[in-house]
């Protein structure tokens, strides 16, 4: 199997980003009644601060495991606990700015963004799959063109 390019990662993330905002703020418009604008504001601040602490959150993580064990192999327990996390800390940078900028209770913005969670969840699986047929990463493509390069010279 082959790693997919750089070029290839940045394509993914920006069409998930894109894509997932286009259906998620007219769907959360229309099911919870907030303006466009509001849950425009809602998504692309969300989409931002969670691409951010994704990024932080994955660094500090890897050197809190590296310190603790000399190396970075992750368990599947170690796997549950990364997931879990990240969401808790997510949930946690987010519930408030959704409260106050929706001027809801917190308890609300608690289960406005675990509606959030959970449609991100669902389009990832959906996107990835999707993405993943249409953007195939070949291994033998590239093995062949290497091979007649060799053979050439």
């Amino acid at each position: 199997m082959q790693a997919r390019s750089l070029a290839d990662r940045i394509r993914h993330a920006l069409m998930f980003e894109v894509i997932a905002l286009t259906l998620f703020i007219p769907i959360f418009t229309y099911f919870l009644g907030f303006s466009i604008t509001s849950m425009g504001v809602v998504g692309i601040v969300s989409s931002i601060v969670a691409t951010l602490w994704n990024f932080i959150y994955n660094i500090v993580y890897d050197k809190v495991v590296y310190r603790l064990r000399g190396k970075l192999d992750k368990t599947l327990k170690d796997r549950i606990l990364h997931a879990l996390l990240f969401e808790f800390g997510l949930l946690f940078l987010l519930i408030p700015f959704i409260s106050w900028y929706l001027k809801i209770t917190l308890l609300d913005a608690l289960i406005m963004d675990i509606w959030i969670v959970a449609y991100y969840l669902f389009f990832a699986f959906l996107f990835n799959l999707a993405y993943d047929r249409v953007f195939r990463s070949n291994p033998r493509v590239s093995s062949e063109n290497s091979v007649s390069v060799q053979a050439a010279e």
